[in-house]
């Protein structure tokens, strides 16, 4: 039996030997922590420190939504990673869709160890959203795009319309932190699965265009855009803590000793 949607916001401690590493994770645009919540629950159970936040506007209703500004959205997670990198020598950013970008933008102006992301957004290549800008207007909602999930009988548990004016915040957070990808030094783990009914492969090309830095892709052949929620969402976690580990592993060699706890912190700022 499937759980009801929680939007509860999600945290955890780090554990195990080592340096201490943290995941601040971000979920997609109309939608919760609950589409992220396996994935975060999975990463701290390896050991690491979590933060997962609602995003503003989130978890309540599209009304409240359409109030709120794309800067919201960045600064509750931007809050949540220096919350982390307050108690952790390394900190990671992931997140789905929406919350792919965000954690690309945190990339992009934060000294992150490295980047997972899942089907994230970088363009809108709906025609519609030329005039995003004057219709929200005259049309308060759309049509929801939730649920895009190919596993039977799971709910993503997003708001059932989407705001337009919101949409319009969407596409101001793309153009804005597309600009800001080539500041992207850390790796990005990218999971695109091939079948996405909501993000299309141009958001891909421009991800693949703009970031220089080591770029690592895996296809999701078993699941549709809400992919941590899906058939593969195993593979997206199991896959995530690998990369983890083995950028951990590299940052240790290049410090030229194992990593361990201070020694690899102060090495960020030699």
């Amino acid at each position: 039996m499937n759980t009801l949607p929680d939007p509860s916001p999600y945290a955890s401690t780090s554990t195990g030997d080592g340096p201490r590493v943290g995941v601040v994770m971000s979920h997609g645009f109309t939608g919760s922590p609950h589409s992220m919540r396996p994935w975060a629950e999975y990463l701290a159970a390896e050991g690491y420190a979590v933060r997962l936040p609602l995003l503003p506007g989130h978890g309540t209703s599209w009304q409240d939504m359409s109030t709120r500004r794309w800067q919201e959205w960045h600064n509750a997670v931007d809050a949540a990673y220096l919350e982390l990198q307050s108690e952790c020598d390394f900190v990671f950013a992931a997140g789905l869709s929406m919350g792919g970008t965000l954690a690309l933008r945190i990339a992009a102006t934060r000294p992150v160890a490295g980047t997972v992301v899942v089907n994230p957004g970088l363009v809108i290549d709906d025609p519609r959203s030329a005039i995003v800008g004057a219709l929200k207007y005259v049309m308060k909602t759309t049509p929801a795009i939730a649920n895009d999930i190919r596993k039977p009988g799971v709910e993503e548990g997003a708001y059932p319309r989407t705001p337009v004016a919101a949409a319009h915040e969407l596409k101001k957070l793309y153009k804005d932190t597309l600009a800001l990808l080539p500041r992207i030094s850390a790796p990005v783990r990218v999971f695109r699965s091939t079948v996405d009914h909501v993000i299309s492969d141009l958001s891909i090309r421009k991800l693949k265009e703009s970031v220089t830095a080591p770029l690592e892709f895996t296809a999701l052949e078993n699941s549709y855009h809400v992919a941590t929620l899906d058939n593969d969402a195993p593979e997206i976690f199991r896959g995530s803590a690998e990369f983890i580990k083995k950028t951990m592993a590299r940052i240790g060699a290049d410090a030229g000793r194992s990593p361990s706890g201070s020694e690899l912190r102060d090495s960020r700022h030699e």
